[in-house]
């Protein structure tokens, strides 16, 4: 259950990290919040011990690792423990390989892909340690399927299907109950939408989202049931979209 859970979650700020920490704190569980904007942090920590729950922040780059290291030495700092880590934190570059975007690229495989390996190295070893644990590594839909304009933001999401996938088969052979969920969202309204920077494909997107688009807390409400299962049982792949959603 997730009353009292110690929850860390990247991208916290906005979309679906805003979300899920709403919910999570509604059903009492202690939230340590990170992301880049701190205005934006402080206002969801007040929002969240206004009504009742805990929460705490801290400043954090996920391209970064020593910023993510901090987050989860602020989490064992207040909370003494980590039993959900949430790498959400992501952008979602668009573009032709023609378009040459070297530096959308590289930005993408820096926040998308080692954002969530730092997460994984900040929170795994103190899950070890207790034996007990939840990794929830959100991908999505473009993880599964690719097309012409998404081949970079795919390849990343693809990675973390396959890092989340090795991680299971990893942490099933420890001691204890150490589970690993991959959520592959669809078409949700977030500020993700904002990081696609391609004029050719902006407009495209924006459209998209604004025709089959939902709200971000469909996710959170599934990342809660992910986390409400009991230790010994696992939702290993999620793929959730908009019913409307073909594609």
């Amino acid at each position: 259950m997730i009353k009292n859970k110690v929850v860390v979650i990247t991208g916290a700020s906005s979309g679906f990290g805003r979300s899920t920490a709403l919910l999570l704190a509604q059903n009492g569980a202690k939230l340590v919040l990170g992301a880049r904007r701190e205005n934006r942090l402080q206002e969801l920590v007040s929002e969240i011990t206004v009504a009742g729950g805990e929460a705490v922040y801290a400043v954090t780059d996920v391209t970064k690792q020593e910023n993510v290291e901090a987050l989860s030495q602020t989490a064992l700092a207040h909370f003494g423990r980590i039993d959900v880590w949430i790498n959400n934190a992501g952008i979602m570059p668009q573009g032709l390989f023609m378009d040459n975007d070297v530096a959308e690229w590289e930005a993408a495989i820096d926040l998308n892909i080692k954002g969530v390996l730092y997460g994984i190295s900040a929170s795994l070893p103190q899950m070890a340690k207790k034996q007990s644990g939840h990794i929830i590594n959100l991908a999505s839909v473009a993880g599964v399927m690719a097309h012409a304009g998404t081949g970079v933001y795919s390849a990343t999401k693809w990675a973390v299907r396959a890092i989340s996938e090795a991680l299971r088969e990893e942490t099933a052979q420890m001691d204890g109950d150490i589970r690993v969920t991959i959520l592959s969202p669809g078409a949700f309204n977030t500020e993700l939408v904002n990081s696609v920077h391609n004029d050719k494909f902006q407009a495209g997107v924006e459209d998209f989202y604004a025709k089959v688009g939902i709200t971000a807390d469909r996710v959170a409400t599934t990342i809660k049931q992910a986390i409400d299962l009991p230790d010994d049982t696992s939702w290993n792949e999620v793929i959730i979209r908009p019913t409307k959603q073909v594609l």
